[in-house]
């Protein structure tokens, strides 16, 4: 099993979780996403997300963190609330199409916490077996 700075930086963000939101999220993220190797995806003036995919449910977590909703580019000192719906939805679009699913569309979203939004998405192609090789963006971890 892989171990790393992604893989630990979900559990302390799932941990924030816990306290923030309860046992229950915290729960669900760790049965549904704590294992999956991380990806990062950039969106704006290159302002990087997190992302889980757990491809099998057809889901993916969103993860930002505390300094950029606080200072991320692009909010020129506005509430970062006011535009972090659009920011986590365009990182899960820009994401699925980074990675070969020009075709996958988001059909739901669930806001844990103003740093983790999970989206579902569909697509027209049938999901794929567990262990079946598949893109990751390129020169990210």
């Amino acid at each position: 099993m892989r171990t790393g700075p992604g893989r630990l930086a979900l559990v302390a963000v799932a941990g924030a979780v816990a306290a923030a939101a309860g046992c229950t999220e915290f729960s669900y993220i760790s049965k549904t996403y704590v294992g999956l190797p991380p990806q990062v995806v950039t969106i704006g003036c290159n302002d990087p997300y997190e992302v889980y995919d757990q491809r099998q449910q057809r889901k993916v977590l969103i993860v930002s963190n505390s300094l950029r909703e606080i200072a991320g580019c692009g909010l020129e000192g506005k509430d970062p609330a006011l535009t972090r719906r659009r920011r986590f939805s365009e990182a899960a679009a820009t994401y699925l199409k980074e990675t070969a699913r020009e075709t996958c569309t988001i059909v739901g979203e669930t806001v844990f916490t103003d740093l983790q939004t999970e989206f579902v998405y569909s697509c027209a192609e049938p999901i794929e077996k567990p262990g079946t090789k598949v893109p990751r963006l390129p020169g990210r971890y």
